[in-house]
């Protein structure tokens, strides 16, 4: 097996998404860091309702997680709502609105039963998937001497 080198080729054409701006060590943090966000959401948000002792609102929720890292959380408020809405699609969440004196309604999420049996699930995928990339980046992830180059 052939390693490519880690420079960009000249001839591969521009990701008609990308902007001109060139390729940073920072900005591709922030990428991976959005993708992860968005692979993890879902199995956050049960977490954070199945442990919760009653039902809660989006912006409830979203405060929890910022106080449960000392830097605050990585997933951003906005991005929860969109990732509520689908899991209460998907049967994992019940919801209910409730009338608001200081501001709009607020719809209120608890986790369902199937929502607990998926979050069960989820979780062992997570620990799995953890627990390979911990051992593939704490090895270096190096090419088996026995395989062909």
């Amino acid at each position: 097996m052939q390693f490519m080198s880690s420079e960009r080729p000249a001839e591969d054409p521009p990701d008609s998404d990308a902007s001109l701006e060139p390729v940073t060590a920072d900005g591709l943090v922030r990428k991976f860091q959005k993708e992860l966000n968005s692979g993890l959401i879902g199995l956050v948000l049960l977490s954070v309702l199945d442990r919760a002792g009653a039902d809660l609102y989006g912006y409830q929720i979203a405060k929890q997680l910022q106080g449960m890292s000392p830097g605050g959380s990585p997933m951003k408020q906005g991005a929860l709502y969109p990732v509520l809405r689908a899991l209460s699609a998907n049967g994992l969440l019940a919801s209910r609105v409730v009338p608001s004196y200081a501001g709009p309604p607020r719809r209120y999420y608890r986790i369902t039963q199937f929502g607990r049996e998926t979050l069960a699930r989820w979780l062992t995928t997570w620990k799995n998937t953890r627990d390979f990339v911990d051992t593939v980046a704490s090895t270096g992830a190096t090419p088996n001497p026995s395989e062909p180059t």
